[in-house]
């Protein structure tokens, strides 16, 4: 398992849970050791114990140089060069690191959220650097649908795409998959199963875009949008997402890019879509300068201000592309004085913020700015002098 990160580790402790032997490669030294001790390095319900267990029964062992297998899953990270064009160094990279130790038969699987085209380019790659093992390897993409807080019980009960090159590799795969995956295992080529990956995650952003479309339409228009969406939903055809502060993470605010890069021209509505859910977060930026500007006008004093979360979605420690983020250092970039509170209730510590108890930060502060509906937050009894933005639905107003 080349990449020990946030899927890569929970489906090496799955595989080990089915008493198959799992060597997990990292670059982290960190990483390494500390799976190696039976912790782990990310926050997800039950992958504790499962790694604890994995490594304790001898099944699951950590390194930050591979070893020879029968199968090898690349899932490592997919980032991004110059403006929005999808980077795959780290795959490739990572296929360079396990080429030597290819023999044939072996099975080498894509997990990593990849462009359309690069399973059949680290193929190439392979066969390239090992012509005598050309034809005799099962090559195939699989990639991941699982939701961040929930991914042990999700590995095990989602339905899953696989794709080879050939038929041989298709089938391969799908019967390493079944070992440990409950869900329904649907079988197609390695073009396809990348293209769907990336048009889930696609249409999802549609969807929250028009979401948030609404949003902006409504506070113009002088309309609470909560109310707007539950009555709107009443419709049995209608199924309107809540909105939120934009769009983060490494998968629906990123995955859409992969198209637009490669398909600019056909993907207008994608394109948008990436648009809208971006400039969401920037709308935020600016109310919460708007109301901190009218306190001080009002009141004739700088305002304290509690900007509420920092991660991309509710209830995870995962802050990757979180728009909660990138607007509370949009806010602090415009400062003038004012006392701030910044809260996430999911991490003790921040390399850029000091962070300060959700509770603290609502007795202490003028503003409250709620930008993620954490559960914590849900609970609080707000005192009624207190001025809210309400960015995600906290009390939908």
């Amino acid at each position: 398992m080349v990449g020990l990160g946030y899927i890569g580790l929970p489906t090496s402790a799955l595989i080990a849970k089915n008493k198959i032997h799992v060597h997990g490669v990292d670059v982290n030294p960190k990483v390494v050791e500390t799976i190696n001790a039976g912790k782990i390095h990310i926050v997800e319900p039950e992958l504790d114990e499962a790694v604890d267990n994995a490594v304790k029964q001898g099944y699951l062992r950590a390194s930050i140089v591979p070893v020879e297998a029968d199968v090898y899953l690349i899932v490592v990270p997919t980032p991004f060069k110059g403006k929005n064009e999808p980077d795959i160094s780290f795959v490739q990279s990572a296929t360079k690191t396990i080429i030597p130790l290819l023999k044939k038969g072996d099975l080498y699987i894509i997990e990593s959220t990849s462009p359309i085209g690069t399973t059949e380019k680290m193929m190439d790659l392979i066969y390239q650097e090992r012509p005598e093992l050309k034809g005799e390897l099962h090559i195939a993409y699989c990639p991941e649908r699982v939701l961040p807080g929930n991914v042990m019980h999700e590995l095990v009960y989602n339905d899953r795409v696989i794709g080879g090159v050939n038929d041989e590799s298709t089938n391969k795969a799908v019967n390493f998959y079944r070992q440990f995956i409950k869900g329904d295992l649907y079988k197609t080529n390695a073009r396809t199963a990348e293209m769907c990956k990336l048009v889930e995650n696609s249409s999802r952003d549609v969807q929250i875009a028009f979401a948030n479309e609404l949003s902006l339409i409504c506070d113009k228009a002088g309309i609470n949008v909560w109310e707007l969406i539950e009555l709107a939903n009443k419709h049995p055809r209608v199924n309107i997402l809540q909105p939120g502060c934009g769009v983060g993470g490494h998968c629906i605010a990123v995955d859409p890019y992969f198209i637009v890069a490669d398909y600019p021209m056909e993907s207008q509505i994608i394109g948008k879509a990436r648009e809208i859910n971006n400039y969401k977060s920037f709308w935020c930026a600016e109310k919460v300068k708007t109301i901190k500007l009218e306190f001080e006008l009002k009141q004739g004093r700088k305002p304290s201000i509690a900007l509420m979360g920092l991660a991309f979605k509710p209830n995870i420690d995962d802050l990757r592309e979180s728009p909660a983020k990138y607007i509370v250092q949009k806010v602090l970039q415009n400062a003038n004085n004012e006392e701030y509170y910044i809260v996430e209730p999911n991490i003790d510590s921040h390399t850029v913020f000091k962070l300060t108890n959700y509770k603290e930060a609502i007795d202490k502060a003028d503003i409250i700015v709620f930008l993620v509906a954490h559960k914590e937050f849900k609970e609080l009894e707000i005192p009624q002098e207190k001025e809210i933005l309400d960015f995600c639905g906290i009390i939908k107003k």
